[in-house]
């Protein structure tokens, strides 16, 4: 992908000529134009604890994302990111006690075959969450060695014989000494200055894309991974370490997609870690750009997150979101505001970097933590237990009003589900929506977020509204010849409705 940052240009004079919203319009998508099918992805985060449930057991499995293949069709997406599903003690699985099997819950491997199966005849494919930096304390390799100082297993993990005297509450009392774990006592950090840790998690890695088939992974807590004593993030044995790991996963595979979650990185860490070490990371930055200035109405935020992504990252290489499943929901932030939302999603789904959805964004899922609250089941109609299962769901909660479900915004044109899909298919179709170029444009009012995205002769220009009032106090200061193909609005001389987004293609 070949972008350049151009910022603050003006215009002088606009020429438009109208054409049909296709707001309703069918999917039609442009060839793939990137090197990597990941670059042209839209992801879908799922846990699947909370989609669908078809055993009616309360809880969501992988016959039942299977089932709903059809609706992420119909959403647009190509990709699907998957919460963990290995057997774990929690319920959110990411405390693993065996790294080649899958949750019980969620059903048997066969039935986690057959989804891959259904979803690459679908052309959807499909990571999982990878957790390196730690186990369960309850894996059989931890209890080994906690019980035995001379477990063949010892090593793999870090142990003092006496709390250290740094760390605090990262150092837990074993049955025989200390242990050091990041997130807590439950979640042991392994040892990757041991070698033979390294080649188990690389057995790991061959046997989920060789023999399962999986597309890709999520790298959980990544900038964790090695300590250089009290430093425990983004040190450079970890870094060096990704580099030989990225490496032996793409002799795999080199169509193998590798993700990281760097919690909190912006371009300028993010650029550390892509290229020889990971494919993407997540761009907390440009998300919270997307969020703050929805909420705040103002382009300030977002304009300020450009500036410093496409001054490190100007070729888009990394992922974005608005929230996740560590955060309060989008919907949550936008105090239940439908306008926010489609501002927010207007902002993602026309930006650089390959898109993430978290699961129930589309329809306005509501949550806010603790973590079970922003994870709550799925909304797909306003039957019994929102059409999630059968029976009583592992969890309930409110996620919103009656409204928030799929059945009630399927054929609503105006719903959040429906400007979902339609951005989701004209990214789909222009290729300058995904892998352009990207220039911020200043149009003399904080009220407005203007970006002109290039890719090849494809010129299109992304106006949006970020306010709850009409705008008419802007300006553009350059020629140019002007076609829409979203939003409505046939004349960039004309007021901007609230919460409007507008797409021209530039002639």
């Amino acid at each position: 992908m070949k972008k350049h940052l151009l910022i603050f240009i003006f215009f002088a004079l606009i020429i438009t000529a109208c054409a049909p919203d296709p707001k309703l319009a069918p999917a039609d998508p442009s060839p793939p134009t990137s090197e990597h099918w990941w670059e042209d992805a839209i992801f879908y985060e799922i846990f699947v604890r909370s989609f669908y449930d078809t055993d009616n057991d309360g809880i969501g499995d992988f016959n039942g994302i299977t089932a709903k293949l059809d609706y992420l069709e119909d959403l647009g997406v190509n990709a699907i990111w998957l919460m963990p599903i290995h057997p774990s003690p929690s319920y959110h699985g990411y405390d693993v006690i065996n790294y080649y099997a899958v949750n019980h819950e969620y059903g048997t491997m066969d039935d986690f075959k057959n989804l891959l199966n259904e979803a690459h005849k679908r052309d959807i494919h499909i990571i999982i969450d990878l957790v390196l930096n730690h186990t369960s304390s309850q894996h059989p390799f931890f209890m080994d060695a906690n019980n035995n100082p001379s477990s063949p297993y010892r090593d793999w993990y870090i142990w003092e014989e006496n709390y250290p005297g740094w760390g605090g509450n990262t150092w837990h009392e074993g049955n025989q000494g200390h242990y050091y774990g990041l997130f807590w006592g439950g979640m042991p950090d392994l040892n990757y200055r041991n070698p033979e840790v390294t080649a188990q998690m690389e057995q790991v890695v061959r046997f989920w894309v060789n023999e399962i088939g999986v597309d890709g992974f999520r790298l959980d807590a990544i900038k964790h991974l090695i300590e250089e004593g009290e430093i425990t993030e983004n040190t450079l044995a970890t870094h060096e370490w990704l580099e030989d790991f990225y490496i032996r996963c793409k002799s795999e595979n080199p169509e193998t997609y590798v993700v990281g979650e760097v919690f909190g990185a912006g371009g300028s860490v993010a650029r550390t870690y892509t290229g020889d070490e990971l494919d993407h990371v997540f761009n907390f930055e440009l998300a919270s750009g997307f969020v703050n200035s929805a909420n705040g109405g103002s382009n300030t935020g977002i304009n300020s997150a450009y500036h410093f992504t496409l001054e490190h990252m100007p070729n888009g290489n990394y992922a974005t979101f608005l929230t996740n499943h560590d955060q309060n929901r989008a919907m949550s932030n936008f105090y239940g505001n439908i306008g926010k939302a489609k501002v927010a999603a207007s902002m993602m789904l026309t930006a650089p970097g390959t898109p993430f959805i978290y699961y129930g964004e589309e329809i306005g899922m509501q949550g806010q933590k603790p973590d079970e609250d922003i994870r709550l089941p799925m909304r797909w109609s306003g039957a019994e237990n929102r059409g999630f299962s059968g029976s009583k769901p592992w969890r309930t909660g409110e996620a919103g009003d009656e409204s928030v479900n799929v059945e009630a915004q399927r054929n609503d044109p105006d719903s959040l589900l429906s400007h979902y899909r339609a951005l989701i298919a004209l990214r789909k179709k222009h290729p300058a929506l995904r892998t352009g170029e990207t220039e911020i444009i200043d149009v003399g009012t904080t009220a407005l977020l203007a970006a002109l995205r290039t890719e090849g002769k494809e010129k299109l220009l992304v106006v949006v509204n970020l306010t709850d009032q009409t705008v008419r106090d802007y300006q553009l200061k350059k020629d140019f010849l002007l076609k829409e193909i979203f939003g409505g609005l046939p004349n960039l001389s004309e007021p901007i409705g609230a919460y409007k987004t507008l797409i021209f293609r530039v002639r």
